[in-house]
């Protein structure tokens, strides 16, 4: 049985003029949650204790050789809220849960020891469809994180992480009536990031409220 923490943190909106500026690693202003995804070259205890943070640990993988852990993904109950359900992700998957998308933006840069990389597609597990239409379906569009040896800065990637972009013509982009799904449209279910890692050992990620 796996064990569930949670982790939880609440957005407050401050003044608009805050949230529009820039910072010198650019990403904007303003208050925020931050997840550090980890790799790391050893599984952790399942029984891991919850008080490190707003952190999910991935298995850490090689430049040759990728590891692909799923990131469940849920919809918070409460507007604003963040929470790492499960942190560990070295056994194959971690659980977050977030808001529904369009009321924040989503920022991210690689840390870490130079040379790792990451790719991260939105996915979901579509058991409305029926036969060899059934399974897993992933977004065209991802977002690759590279470690270099220079400065590394936070770029926006609200619509790789928010959306399933679809074939068109597939069953899902017929079911759902669209070839751009968010996140918990209920067309689909069983929402997750597929995080593929190729040694990267930090990958920061924000999450900005939208000014209302």
């Amino acid at each position: 049985m796996r064990t569930l923490f949670c982790l939880a943190a609440t957005l407050t909106v401050a003044a608009p003029p805050e949230l529009g500026g820039q910072t010198g690693n650019g990403a904007p202003g303003g208050p925020h949650y931050n997840l550090n995804i980890i790799g790391v070259s050893h599984d952790k205890n399942p029984n891991m204790n919850a008080g490190s943070g707003s952190v999910i640990f991935v298995d850490l993988g090689s430049r040759d050789a990728a590891v692909t852990t799923k990131i469940l993904l849920s919809q918070s109950a409460d507007a604003g809220v963040f929470a790492v359900l499960d942190k560990n992700g070295t056994d194959g998957e971690a659980s977050f849960s977030l808001p529904a998308s369009g009321s924040y933006t989503i920022w991210a840069r690689a840390l870490g020891t130079p040379g790792g990389q990451a790719k991260v597609t939105s996915c979901a597990t579509d058991m409305a469809l029926s036969g060899s239409d059934a399974g897993v379906i992933c977004s065209t569009q991802h977002e690759v994180f590279v470690r270099g040896t220079g400065k590394s800065s936070f770029r926006n990637v609200t619509d790789a992480l928010t959306t399933i972009t679809l074939d068109a013509g597939s069953a899902a982009a017929l079911a759902c009536g669209s070839t751009s799904v968010s996140l918990f449209n209920p067309c689909l279910q069983g929402f997750f990031w597929q995080y593929d890692n190729n040694g990267l050992r930090l990958l920061q990620v924000r999450f900005y409220p939208n000014p209302s």
